[in-house]
């Protein structure tokens, strides 16, 4: 009978014979200093993953695809590739429900960045929509942007809900010109 591996036989023995000579060593164990991660360009509001990128307004995700907002919200974003030099496009996907012209009768949602307000926006349709802004060029020059979002008014909470409820958002992006 052939062996599969020629000289399987002595290596295997080899190793046997030569485990029993080696010294235990003792293995230290440090810390190792890890870069926070980085931040993502876009929020689908779905991923919990991303919830470090929302400062704040933000409720729990609901259906596995988005979350109720409170009339002021924020996110923080990474302006994409050359954008510090061309600008970017700033989106934000949103549903005004039914409920909420019902309540209100319409919405009317403005975005700052770094201080400067991006275009208002109204809804009084119930809806699916996206808020979509230029973000001047200026204002995308570091490695992170806040976006701070802002409702004229909002359904105040109440028996059933006692949440302050603006809109449904699904995702944020800032995308390269």
């Amino acid at each position: 009978m052939s062996q599969p591996f020629p000289g399987m036989a002595a290596l295997l023995a080899a190793f046997l014979l030569a485990a029993p000579a080696c010294k235990h060593q003792d293995v230290q164990v440090t810390g190792t200093i890890e870069e926070p991660p980085r931040l993502a360009s876009m929020v689908r509001m779905g991923d919990r993953t991303m919830a470090s990128q929302l400062v704040g307004g933000f409720y729990d995700i609901e259906s596995n695809a988005w979350r109720w907002t409170e009339r002021k919200f924020a996110v923080n974003l990474r302006p994409p590739a050359h954008s510090a030099q061309q600008g970017a496009v700033l989106e934000l996907r949103l549903t005004v429900p039914q409920t909420s012209i019902a309540k209100l009768g319409s919405l009317t949602l403005t975005a700052t960045v770094d201080a400067t307000a991006l275009a208002p926006e109204t809804y009084s349709k119930a809806g699916d929509y996206t808020y979509r802004r230029d973000v001047p060029a200026n204002l995308l020059a570091g490695d992170a942007v806040r976006v701070d979002f802002q409702l004229d008014k909002a359904i105040p909470p109440g028996d059933v809900d006692q949440r302050e409820l603006g809109v449904v958002a699904a995702s944020v992006r800032l995308v390269s010109k």
